[in-house]
């Protein structure tokens, strides 16, 4: 069982076909059919249910896939560890739609220029999903909203700091002044999907307002319905149109040209932090920090301190 074999069986998993992990891999089908065939072989276990042209993973797939993660991440993290001083190889970094939108341009832009030899594979996501992935062995680092849902106490995960965002409530551009939660007239939340700590920062505000709005006879108390949405475009969209409420960060809505009239309200600061797995290392991400500190514009720590999740 070689790392070439677990690269192709990943990459097979990962698309769901051998058309595609060819495509991927660069390889040709019949290479990537037998390898996976030699390994399974090699393991005495069935690794793919074939369907047609589907490959779905058998309950030994799925087991495997977790060791394949683990092990082409250590193997990569020891390539880089033999060249402390020179960044390269593959660095897989998650982010959050608006950090990647509002923060990483630059950063990233300067990062290929000074390092090339950086393989840097950008994902976008919840903040909770992503964390669960750098456990996981499936992302590297990842750029995520501060605190996070649901993290165990004694998850082994270090952090620092990189920025703090300022968090807007979006509300139509007719809806009466906020001045606190029981101003609020409104009951539905435009957010992304479950694990984004700004929805639940969001939902725990409404509620607020909610139970104060019981107390007058105007509210019902319960937690605000939630329209999951993909984009910051479709969640402000929503709002424009008046029947719901939105969490954007000010950052996002600086970059927009032609933003819709709503009426903004601070809502709170929030930190965004670069997660990794406790103890891991490595001369890519090293040279990303430096990176993200040296453009930082004053916001966060004046240098990346690493602090354990418990």
């Amino acid at each position: 069982m070689d790392l070439a074999a677990l690269e192709i069986f990943r990459a097979v998993a990962a698309e769901g076909s051998v058309t595609r992990a060819a495509e991927r891999l660069g390889r040709v089908q019949s290479n990537v059919t037998t390898r996976v065939q030699q390994l399974e072989e090699q393991l005495g276990a069935p690794l793919f249910l074939r369907e047609g042209r589907r490959m779905l993973l058998t309950p030994a797939g799925e087991s495997l896939r977790g060791y394949a993660d683990r092990l082409l991440a250590l193997a990569e993290e020891a390539r880089q560890a033999v060249r402390p001083t020179y960044p390269s190889g593959r660095l897989r970094l998650g982010a959050m739609e608006s950090t990647a939108a509002a923060r990483l341009p630059q950063p990233l832009a300067r990062l290929h220029a000074q390092w090339p030899e950086v393989e840097l594979e950008l994902t976008t996501g919840a903040s909770a999903p992503m964390a669960e992935q750098v456990l996981a062995h499936t992302l590297d680092a990842a750029l995520v909203a501060w605190p996070l849902q649901g993290l165990a106490p004694d998850a082994p995960m270090e952090r620092t700091t990189v920025y703090q965002e300022s968090l807007l409530l979006a509300l139509p551009a007719d809806h009466p002044p906020v001045h606190s939660p029981a101003d609020l007239q409104l009951h539905t939340l435009a957010a992304f999907g479950t694990g984004c700590t700004y929805r639940h920062l969001g939902e725990t505000w409404m509620q607020q307002a909610l139970g104060s709005a019981q107390t007058t006879g105007t509210g019902t108390g319960k937690p605000p319905k939630v329209l999951e949405l993909a984009s910051y475009h479709a969640i402000l969209a929503c709002v424009a149109a008046g029947r719901c409420a939105g969490v954007v960060p000010q950052a996002v809505w600086d970059l927009m040209r032609d933003p819709p009239a709503l009426r903004l309200v601070p809502l709170q600061h929030c930190d965004t932090v670069l997660v990794r797995r406790r103890g891991y290392q490595s001369p890519a991400l090293d040279a990303l920090l430096d990176t993200l500190f040296s453009l930082r514009q004053g916001h966060g720590p004046a240098v990346p301190t690493w602090i354990s999740s418990t």
